[in-house]
C-alpha cells in the first residue's frame, strides 16, 4: 500500500515517527517518507540514522498552515502525530496545548483536503474518553475534527480516521524511562501516585502496526481502539524493582485512576472487531458510509449498550514476567 507513495508525519521526529520510518522503510518501498517537526536538532539526529534517498526533513510546525500546504504537496498518506501531549504541562500552559492540538489539528485537516491527500491518520489517546484533563479536552476535540472531516470533503477522495490506544511502553516520558532511571541513580524507593492505579499497556511496534492495518481497514470517520492488555502500576514498580519500596505520591494535576478507550456513553456506536474496537460517527455523513463492514472485509458487532473498555475492566492482565519481557524488549 505505500510502496512507491509519499507520507508525511507529523511530529515524526518523536518516539512514534521514529519507529513508523523503520516500519515503513522495512516492509516497503516508499517514494518520499517526509518527517514534519519543529526541532531542527532531533531531525539532525534522526537523518544521521535514517538517510535513506527517500527521506525528507522538513521544519515546520503544525501551527503554520502556510508551511504545512508546501509540505502536503503531492503527499499521499498523512499520520498526524505532533501533539503536546504532558498532562501537568497541558494544566499549567492551556493555551499553548490549545494552539498545537487544536488549531494544529484544523491546520492539518485544511493542508490534506486542499493537496487531495488520499488518507489521513490521526493519533489520539485514551485521555480523549471522557476528559478530565485539558490534553484529554484537546484531543477530544481534535477527534471530532478530524471525523467531522469527512463530511466537509465534497467530491475529493481525501478521507480522515482516528487511531485511539494507551501508555506505550518506553515512550519519551513513560514510566518506564523514568523508573529505570530512579533505579539506575541508586533510588531508595519508587513513586507511585495511587496503589489502584491502572493502566492498558501497548509497545511502540504493536502502536505502528495498528496504524498501518487501519490504514487499510478505513473508510473514513472511524476511531479505532486496538484490544490490549491492562497492568497495574505498583505491579509494574515492583516487577522493576522487588527490593525497593514504594512511596505513594498522590494524583498529578490531571491525572485519572483508570484509563477509558470506549466509553459508555458511545456503546450505541461502537463495534467489536476480532482485535480492535471501532467507535462511528456520532454524525451522519453526506455520503453513506456501512462500518460494520470494513475496507478489509472484517466484519463487526454492535456492543452492549452500556459497554465501557476501560484499564481495570479489562479482561486481560499482563503478569509479571510479560512486563518484564516487555521492558525488556524495549
Amino acid at each position: 500500500m505505500f510502496t512507491d507513495k509519499n507520507i508525511l508525519i507529523t511530529g515524526g521526529t518523536g518516539s512514534f515517527g521514529k519507529k513508523y520510518t523503520e516500519i515503513l522503510l522495512k516492509n516497503y518501498k516508499p517514494n518520499k517518507i517526509i518527517i514534519y517537526s519543529r526541532d531542527e536538532l532531533k531531525q539532525f539526529e534522526m537523518a544521521q540514522e535514517f538517510n535513506e534517498p527517500c527521506m525528507r526533513y522538513f521544519i515546520g510546525d503544525v501551527r503554520d498552515k502556510e508551511r504545512l500546504m508546501t509540505a502536503m504537496q503531492d503527499v499521499d498518506f498523512v499520520i498526524h502525530a505532533a501533539a503536546l501531549k504532558h498532562v501537568p504541562v497541558a494544566e499549567y500552559n492551556p493555551m499553548e496545548c490549545i494552539k498545537t492540538n487544536i488549531h494544529g489539528a484544523e491546520n492539518v485537516i485544511q493542508a490534506a483536503i486542499a493537496n487531495n491527500v488520499k488518507k489521513v491518520m490521526a493519533l489520539s489517546t485514551d485521555k480523549a474518553a471522557n476528559p478530565i484533563n485539558l490534553y484529554g479536552a484537546t484531543k477530544l476535540a481534535s477527534d471530532k475534527m478530524f471525523v467531522a472531516a469527512n463530511n466537509i470533503v465534497g467530491k475529493r477522495e481525501t478521507r480522515f480516521g482516528v487511531v485511539r490506544y494507551g501508555n506505550v511502553v518506553g515512550s519519551r516520558g513513560s514510566v518506564v524511562p523514568f523508573f529505570k532511571k530512579l533505579i539506575k541513580n541508586g533510588a531508595k524507593e519508587l513513586p507511585i501516585t495511587d496503589e489502584r492505579m491502572t493502566r492498558f499497556w501497548i509497545t511502540l511496534e504493536q502502536g505502528v502496526n495498528f496504524v498501518l492495518k487501519n490504514f487499510e481497514r478505513m473508510k473514513g470517520g472511524e476511531i479505532f481502539v486496538p484490544k490490549i492488555p491492562s497492568m497495574r502500576v505498583i505491579d509494574l514498580a515492583k516487577a522493576m524493582a522487588p527490593d525497593l519500596p514504594i512511596k505513594i505520591i498522590g494524583i498529578r494535576p490531571g491525572e485519572k485512576l483508570h484509563e477509558v478507550m470506549c466509553p459508555k456513553d458511545d456503546s450505541h456506536l461502537t463495534l467489536e472487531f476480532k482485535d480492535h474496537y471501532v467507535i462511528k460517527p456520532t454524525i451522519q455523513f453526506a455520503h453513506k458510509v456501512e462500518f460494520e463492514t470494513n475496507a478489509l472485509g472484517e466484519k463487526g458487532e454492535p456492543v452492549e449498550v452500556g459497554f465501557e473498555y476501560s484499564s481495570d475492566k479489562n479482561d486481560w492482565w499482563l503478569t509479571e514476567n510479560e512486563l518484564l519481557d516487555m521492558i525488556g524488549n524495549i
